[in-house]
């Protein structure tokens, strides 16, 4: 048995059965890697835990189990500066250089002398670092930084050299410069390069082979080539519509695409400590799944927290997770997130708040910030001052940026970094959590560039739908998507940039805390003038081809309900969702779900995975269905992918293209709408429609196709679980037919919400 797994001393680097958290998240899930020689790439989306393994390599994070073994030698647990003596350089994401030192005073820290690399053999390979020796790290461009970054690692002569996404924030000129030079490198072959990238054309110009992280775990480790010419397994492999697998063979998937267990010569079950207190590994058994087995495998999307992404059967089946195996303890985090805070806001709350927070980079719009915080005081208002800066810089606001910066996962040394972007993604993320756990908030206020704009508005999307919230911005004149989300946000052009007072930023700064106060002052007045004829909210869904459901609905309903209807292309959805989450909706009737196919096929207008989370998570009234499941969105025809060429087509206009899903599209929509219905807590009715779920899936029409149709409804059915509060109604009806409507409406009434109702109409 402990034969099974033995290290190659030939090996340069291996790393076996990896877990590390970060206090109950736990971010490595049992990651198994093995660098023989030469350049081997992790790719991934933001958040897999690709800094995580670089940080563990590197000694800077403590693995809780697992292996690392460095040319044979184990070196999990051992101080950091031990691991670089033994020959690992590292370059971190965001360089983490001395802005004040020269490119000189680096080479002098570092150098240890008698090795292969001298600062010599570094300006002949950098010519452009012996240029600019004698500027500081400050004054440097961002591919000069990189430079001297991966120069710094290499006067240590490491055999070993990993390089945490090298070309992020650069531009394509100097991208090309940094990947000519790690294919130098690499073609020298005295230094095996471990390479994090999220630039795929990057990283399989360099490698010869990559792994594909995904959710803390090396889902693929695949040949080079192959997967840069392949476009269509980029977007399965790397999360670019990752929802779109009709195409998926047995034969491309590997044990841990299926969160199954892996070969039995390949992962230790744990490590035990040894002699020396470093954790030596231990053989398990371990069983192949049989081809039998892994040729009939379901898809159950993956989320970050979840711990079985594919479960065996015929057809759709209930997700059952793995059981823990008895050395890796269960952790609350290995199921789902733990909520931020106990009760979400509602628009009670921000009625009754008396504070408006004006946040913002204090060092650098100190002036612009404080010109706004006087304005909304002159309404008479309190204000609360907000610093969201990243210098480290002495602050002036009530709320300095240490405390804010505490708010995050990492704790503060996690914001305060000399990489500006990773800074400003950090405290964006603090600064969010912050907010969340504050009560009586009037509004929120903030004026600034791009940084600044991504800095505040990740809180105000947070934020309920109601609480006023406004963004003075350098970027608002453009696509503003991004960063509005799908709540009320009220972006401002800022017409000058964001850098001094003037007459003009003075009468836009002030339009804008005019503005945030008259809504301050009217959302107050509103709660107090709210009687008891204020009807309560129903959110619809609807679509071009569900438009004559939703207005019978409607016409039925509007006496007793204030009726929003939202038209189901992804923001949609998610402001509907939003509205619901913030107590703003008393019941729904979610006919139009035709986002979730955009979502797994890879459309324009799609959901997330959160779709009907706001459902599961607040247990309103709830009346679903399956209207447009029949269809995909794309734009102008020349945009749809190429593995759909052969489809069924209908142009909507010359920017609109929908496509007919398959009966096979159908069953995996269908199973995982259910799927996420069954987690919810709420009284629940669906209806089926028999006849049809769009105008262009009746009969004659472009897109009518019973089969495809019946597949949506039997696996629908067959996945959904009735109960006593959750029941499925089978209409024989198209979902536009009067007779539909009525049935839907008739689902209302038996679980209409009066208390709610009464609830609603005393505030």
């Amino acid at each position: 048995m402990a034969d099974r797994w033995r290290p190659a001393a030939s090996h340069v680097l291996q790393v076996r059965g990896l877990h590390v958290y970060y206090g109950q998240s736990h971010a490595l899930q049992g990651v198994d890697l093995t660098l023989a020689q030469g350049v081997h790439a992790v790719v991934g989306r933001n958040g897999m835990g690709k800094t995580t393994l670089c940080n563990a390599i590197t000694g800077l994070l403590r693995p809780e189990r697992g292996s690392i073994r460095f040319h044979g030698e184990e070196i999990t647990g051992l101080a950091p500066y031990r691991i670089a003596a033994r020959g690992i350089g590292y370059t971190p994401q965001g360089r983490r250089l001395w802005p004040s030192l020269t490119v000189e005073e680096h080479f002098r820290i570092a150098e240890t002398g008698g090795g292969a690399w001298t600062v010599e053999r570094i300006y002949e390979t950098f010519p452009r670092l012996h240029e600019r020796r004698r500027n500081g790290a400050g004054q440097l461009s961002g591919g000069e930084q990189q430079m001297l970054a991966i120069a710094r690692a290499l006067l240590q002569d490491p055999r070993l050299l990993i390089l945490d996404e090298p070309t992020e924030g650069l531009a394509p000129v100097v991208v090309d410069q940094v990947e000519a030079l790690l294919a130098e490198l690499a073609a020298e072959r005295d230094v095996a390069i471990l390479l994090i990238e999220q630039n795929i054309a990057v990283a399989t110009a360099i490698s010869e082979d990559v792994a594909i992280m995904v959710n803390g775990r090396i889902g693929r480790v695949l040949p080079a080539r192959r997967l840069a010419a392949d476009r269509t397994l980029q977007e399965r492999l790397l999360g670019v519509g990752r929802h779109s697998h009709e195409d998926l063979a047995p034969e491309d998937l590997a044990p841990e695409d299926l969160d199954l267990p892996a070969e039995p010569a390949e992962a230790p079950a744990a490590a035990a400590a040894g002699p020396d207190g470093t954790p030596e590994p231990q053989a398990a058994e371990a069983t192949e799944a049989p081809a039998e087995a892994r040729s009939s495998l379901v898809y159950v999307p993956p989320t970050r927290w979840s711990s079985a992404a594919w479960t065996r059967g015929e057809g759709p089946q209930e997700e059952t997770p793995r059981p823990p195996a008895e050395a890796v303890p269960a952790r609350p985090f290995d199921a789902k997130p733990e909520p931020l805070y106990a009760e979400p806001l509602t628009p009670l709350d921000a009625l009754k708040g008396e504070e408006v927070y004006v946040a913002g980079t204090f060092d650098t719009k100190g002036a612009e910030l404080r010109y706004l915080r006087d304005r909304i005081a002159a309404q008479g208002l309190r204000v609360r001052t907000v610093d969201l800066s990243t210098s480290g810089q002495p602050s002036s606001a009530e709320v300095p940026p240490h405390l804010v910066a505490a708010y995050h996962r990492g704790g503060a040394s996690a914001v305060f970094s000399d990489d500006r972007g990773s800074a400003v993604r950090a405290m964006a993320e603090a600064f969010e959590n912050w907010i969340r756990r504050q009560r009586g908030i009037a509004g929120i206020i903030s004026a600034g560039g791009s940084g600044g704009t991504a800095l505040a508005t990740p809180a105000m999307r947070s934020l309920p739908v109601g609480i006023p919230k406004v963004m003075i911005s350098t970027v608002a004149s453009g696509d503003v998507g991004r960063y509005v989300g799908p709540t009320d946000i009220m972006m401002m052009y800022s017409v000058t940039d964001v850098q001094g007072l003037n007459r003009i930023s003075k009468r836009v700064l002030a339009n804008g805390a005019n503005a945030l106060a008259g809504m301050v002052r009217d959302a107050g007045g509103a709660a107090e003038g709210r009687g008891a004829k204020d009807k309560p909210g129903l959110g619809l869904t609807m679509f071009g081809v569900t438009t004559q459901a939703v207005q019978q609905i409607t016409a039925q309903v509007r006496d007793r309900y204030d009726c929003l209807v939202f038209h189901a292309t992804g923001t949609g959805g998610r402001s509907m969702e939003k509205l619901a989450e913030s107590g703003m909706l008393a019941a729904v009737i979610d006919l139009t779900t035709t986002e979730v196919c955009d979502m797994m096929m890879g459309g324009v207008f799609p959901a997330t995975e959160d779709r009907f989370g706001a459902f599961i998570r607040n247990p309103i009234p709830y009346v679903g269905s399956l209207g447009a499941l029949d269809m995909v969105n794309f734009g102008a025809r020349d945009t749809v992918p190429e593995r759909y060429r052969d489809r069924r087509f209908v142009e909507h206009n010359p920017q609109v293209t929908l496509m007919r899903t398959t009966a096979a599209e159908n069953a995996r929509v269908g199973d995982w709408i259910a799927g996420r219905l069954n987690e919810m807590t709420g009284p629940v009715r669906v209806l089926i429609p028999e006849g049809g779920v769009s105008a262009l899936d009746a009969p004659g029409q472009p897109f009518h196709d019973p089969e495809a149709d019946r597949a949506l409804f039997d696996a629908f059915a067959r996945r959904f679980r009735e109960t006593g509060d959750r029941r499925l109604i089978r209409s024989p009806h198209h979902i536009n037919d009067p007779a539909f409507a009525a049935a839907a409406v008739a689902a209302l009434e038996e679980i209409r919400p009066t208390e709610r109702m009464a609830r609603h109409a005393a505030l």
